[in-house]
């Protein structure tokens, strides 16, 4: 598949999603054999934490599609970068999805502030420049937004080989926002 077939195919397995029509490609032995020699997921997917926000849910997938990377906030730090780095470099894996969504816990903690403890205020760094990045008075929502265009741009900021394969057309980021509502994913 190509960049535009692979989006399309995500925007398809999620408009079954939304439309209760799920195929449900649940694993079986004689997958998880076949997967015993490799993966070859057509997506990276940087979702949050969430326990509402399930990615193979969402696109209506099955294991071994989607190389899922999970961190509160969606948010681009060492680990999650060097994890998407490896589906890149090494299972040639030719989309990212950047997936912010409604109600984000992590991004709402960061816009009210205050003392969170070491780790989570050392995460909540990482979304500090949507904060200051939006509008005055922007809504948590607007910040959740602009959070998934920046973690993007971070993406090709901070790692050569996510950058390299974006400059050669061998890689495409996208955003996208998940409507906890309506299950809708809105690319951005």
């Amino acid at each position: 598949m190509n960049q535009k077939e692979i989006i399309q195919r995500l925007t398809d397995g999620n408009h079954r999603f939304i439309t209760d029509r799920l195929q449900r490609k649940t694993s079986d032995n004689n997958q998880r054999k076949e997967l015993l020699n490799g993966q070859e997921p057509y997506a990276i997917i940087l979702s949050c934490a969430d326990s509402r926000v399930v990615p193979e849910m969402i696109f209506d997938t099955g294991p071994g599609e989607l190389f899922v990377v999970r961190v509160a906030g969606n948010v681009a730090n060492t680990s999650s970068i060097a994890s998407i780095e490896y589906a890149v470099a090494h299972l040639g894996t030719q989309v990212i999805v950047v997936l912010g969504h409604q109600n984000c816990g992590a991004v709402t903690a960061a816009v009210a502030g205050g003392d969170n403890g070491y780790n989570i205020n050392h995460l909540l760094t990482h979304i500090v420049p949507a904060i200051h990045n939006s509008p005055d008075g922007a809504s948590v929502d607007e910040v959740i937004r602009k959070n998934a265009h920046l973690t993007a741009e971070q993406l090709v900021g901070r790692s050569s080989i996510i950058s390299k394969a974006v400059k050669q057309n061998k890689l495409k980021i996208i955003t996208a926002y998940y409507h906890l509502d309506s299950g809708k994913v809105e690319l951005l």
